[in-house]
């Protein structure tokens, strides 16, 4: 149940800023002002998988991969030229955008490093995925493709879009820069063709995250507490109907969320450590450790969970209750709305998540070797 709150709140967050995405290409390509596109991308996706379910995800996982990386990787060399090549990128940005860390230092980068690290290692759709391969050898290679088609892919983006900023960072909010570049790249040297491509890429971004991410909390909500707590015998036409009513409600969450946060970034940062913290760790305990215990996993999960909702709100809600007795928890809110940027959340929860795995599992029973055995000597 802990989990699935968790994949609940961090997956509708993501799928919240693939909504905003999605405004942004109606806004490029159509001139839809992006609030309205915005509603428009949410009920397209809702629709798409309510009605496509796994099926969805299938069919276009392997098309969208394709037209991702063509997309990017053509449009990369051509904008990079188009612009005037590296003197023109280094002449027009300021030259924080090439240090290492840019104006920050090793703990800021770290605070976005870990829960992006983190929410990979306990990602459910690729766990699902790879259990999907046909023998363990095809599921080694499909990691280790994964990993290094993502580095490619992440770096290209990036790339891309500093590329992009070096011309019309004046133009474009920085979080739709690319979006901007596809449909005035011309100016530079972009065909059309390859705009639209770059487009394309950006859709299928968006769309295969969207129905990814809706489709696995719904299905949490459909097995893991109705099923299990409130229907066992229910049909399998009830369970699918079910399933179907979770996606609707969950895309009107993720629509909700939009206004709780100022950026995709802090978004993404905030769901990221939800599974990083909520998760992963309890996860990785149980394949790697075998002296870890069911409380040690609950107790990690709440710390992580806890220590995310506190970093991104903290005390207000408990403040505004009990200020007339504690008046002085306005002090801890003036350092949490100073201190606890997005971009430093992943400590907060953590931390809290890690010790609390640790040190409850060795204050409680250990587990018998029939619980950790297959997981701890599977690869033998």
């Amino acid at each position: 149940v802990l989990g699935t709150i968790a994949v609940i709140i961090a997956y509708t967050t993501i799928v919240g800023y693939q909504f905003r995405g999605g405004g942004w290409v109606l806004n490029a390509v159509a001139g839809i002002p992006t609030e309205y596109g915005i509603i428009i991308a949410g009920v397209l996706i809702v629709a798409f998988t309510t009605l496509g379910g796994m099926m969805s995800i299938i069919a276009l996982d392997v098309f969208n991969g394709v037209v991702i990386t063509v997309g990017i990787l053509i449009a990369l060399p051509i904008l990079y030229f188009g612009v005037g090549g590296m003197e023109t990128i280094t002449l027009n940005l300021s030259p924080e955008h090439f240090a290492i860390f840019g104006t920050e230092d090793v703990w800021w980068a770290l605070g976005v490093f870990f829960p992006v690290f983190f929410l990979l290692l306990g990602e459910s759709n690729m766990y699902q995925k790879f259990f999907s391969a046909k023998d363990e050898n095809t599921a080694k290679k499909a990691v280790i493709g994964w990993v290094f088609g993502t580095i490619i892919i992440e770096s290209a983006i990036c790339f891309l879009a500093m590329i992009a900023a070096s011309h019309f960072i004046n133009l474009a909010e920085t979080e739709s820069i690319v979006f901007h570049a596809a449909k005035n790249g011309g100016e530079i040297g972009l065909p059309f063709w390859a705009g639209a491509m770059l487009l394309c890429a950006s859709i299928a971004i968006i769309l295969s995250t969207a129905n990814s991410f809706l489709l696995t909390p719904s299905t949490n909500i459909t097995r893991d507490i109705y099923q299990r707590f409130i229907n066992p015998d229910a049909s399998q036409e009830k369970i699918i109907w079910i399933q179907r009513g979770s996606i609707v409600v969950l895309g009107f969450i993720a629509y909700l969320l939009l206004s709780q946060f100022t950026s995709v970034l802090e978004m993404a940062l905030t769901a990221y450590t939800m599974i990083g913290a909520g998760i992963t760790p309890a996860l990785l305990a149980a394949f790697l450790w075998k002296r870890v215990t069911a409380q040690g996993g609950v107790a990690s999960m709440l710390g992580g969970m806890l220590g995310t909702i506190v970093a991104k709100f903290g005390f207000t809600p408990l403040s505004t209750i009990f200020s007339p007795i504690f008046g002085g928890w306005g002090i801890y809110d003036n350092y949490f709305a100073q201190n606890v940027a997005g971009d430093y959340i992943i400590y907060y929860a953590l931390i809290p998540s890690v010790t609390l795995l640790i040190v409850v599992s060795l204050l409680t029973p250990p587990s018998p070797e029939e619980k950790w055995a297959p997981f701890i000597n599977s690869g033998k």
